[in-house]
């Protein structure tokens, strides 16, 4: 069971909110059939950040999406990578707001179950974008990458680039306790073939999947692990910050470097040698999906279920025997879609 939260985190996370609630709400003229009215459907959309540019992308996707329904997306997003009580005031704010559904990617997978379950006793359907909350079926249905299978996918490259070369591992985290951040973290040790704590890994350091962190994280553990040979990356800005380390430090040609996303700058990215081979993510197909599940619950009463994996692919100029790959020319016309 979970603690309710405080009157006092509330409204922390109402604060936290202010400035989203000034540019987040966004809708579109005209209304929409709903079950025999005239009201308009009503989506809410509660991302974890409004900076980071998957949720920007997948806002944005959101949008457009809701405005070729004839819907009214309302936008509201944590303060900051697990900003949780952010996001449970959002919840609240967007059902005082009546919305139908609303759309989240959870910080913490079970965090916010109290916020997620009062809003569906409330009848508004909840779907979890991005991240599965935990248990699965604490909301309707899910639309998300598998991330335990990306995770996979990077350590598998990384892996069989760095052939029979003895490995020295890093590994650049993001939020420590976020349900993405553990699936990529334990798919990339899986891909790799290592053990959690295993000799091989000789540095961690959690970045929040911010490229500064990361950069500097990345420049510390050289100086204790200097002859590092393969990188996990949470995501492509950290492994844009920890490539400046890296060239700093006249290592680029020694270190292969892994990571997961899929935006069109990491896809330039890979093209210019500062990532390996990135996984890319479809944000825009878990928006996308995600409003239209919303739009035909409220028309027809049809309630989508269960977790729908909107897919990954390996994206790479160097392409590995075995593994499955795209390059960069895909990737450039692909990224994010």
């Amino acid at each position: 069971m979970f603690a309710q939260p405080t009157k006092r985190a509330l409204s922390a996370g109402a604060l936290a909110l202010a400035g989203a609630l000034a540019f987040g709400v966004a809708g579109c003229s005209g209304s929409s059939d709903s079950g025999g009215s005239d009201e308009q459907i009503k989506v809410g959309l509660v991302t974890k950040t409004d900076s980071n540019p998957f949720f920007v992308k997948l806002r944005e996707a959101a949008q457009a999406q809701a405005d070729a329904s004839g819907a009214e997306l309302i936008s509201l997003a944590g303060a900051f990578d697990g900003d949780n009580e952010g996001q449970v005031a959002a919840i609240e704010n967007l059902v005082s707001q009546g919305v139908q559904g609303i759309l989240i990617t959870p910080n913490s997978s079970s965090g916010i179950l109290n916020a997620i379950k009062s809003a569906r006793d409330a009848g508004v359907i909840v779907i979890a974008l991005d991240t599965a909350t935990e248990p699965e079926d604490a909301v309707d249905a899910t639309f998300a990458t598998d991330n335990l299978a990306a995770g996979v996918s990077q350590g598998e490259w990384v892996k069989a680039t760095l052939g029979d070369t003895a490995p020295q591992i890093v590994m650049l985290d993001g939020t420590p306790g976020g349900t993405v951040d553990t699936f990529r973290h334990d798919g990339f040790l899986q891909g790799f073939g290592v053990e959690e704590g295993a000799a091989e890994i000789v540095g961690q350091e959690n970045t929040n999947g911010d490229q500064t962190k990361a950069q500097t994280a990345m420049e510390n553990l050289l100086q204790r692990a200097p002859g590092v040979n393969a990188l996990y990356t949470i995501n492509e800005p950290a492994a844009a910050g920890a490539y400046e380390a890296i060239k700093g430090a006249g290592l680029t040609d020694q270190v292969v470097i892994g990571s997961v996303d899929g935006s069109c700058t990491g896809v330039e990215n890979v093209k210019n040698g500062v990532i390996g081979a990135t996984v890319m993510q479809f944000p825009a197909k878990m928006a996308e999906q995600g409003v239209d599940a919303v739009v035909k619950y409220v028309q027809d009463g049809t309630k989508p279920s269960g977790f729908t994996d909107t897919g990954s692919q390996l994206i790479t100029d160097t392409p590995v025997d075995g593994l499955d790959s795209k390059d960069t020319s895909w990737g450039a016309e692909n990224c994010w879609g």
